[in-house]
């Protein structure tokens, strides 16, 4: 479980590294945003037959990462409207 997090952890670091630009994301919403990501690869993964959810493997980290950007464009999106509706 600990291994989770911590991959989840560097899924998220990941994710605002490859997404362009600045991210208003603190430290908690970068690692759920990279667990969720994790969760997401895992059962992709897990779907096409590669492992286990919580097994660690090429497809479900690439995936992992990939869904981890598009939560991290999300949440600043989401974020984004709310301050400027303000």
């Amino acid at each position: 479980m600990i291994g989770f997090i911590v991959f989840g952890l560097v899924v998220g670091a990941l994710a605002r590294l490859i997404k362009p630009g600045k991210q208003n994301l603190g430290l908690l919403a970068t690692l759920l945003l990279g667990l969720a990501g994790s969760v997401i690869g895992g059962v992709i993964a897990s779907l096409l037959g590669t492992g286990n959810i919580f097994e660690l493997n090429f497809l479900g980290a690439v995936v992992a990462i990939i869904a981890a950007v598009l939560l991290v464009g999300t949440a600043e999106a989401i974020s984004g409207r709310s301050k400027s509706s303000r």
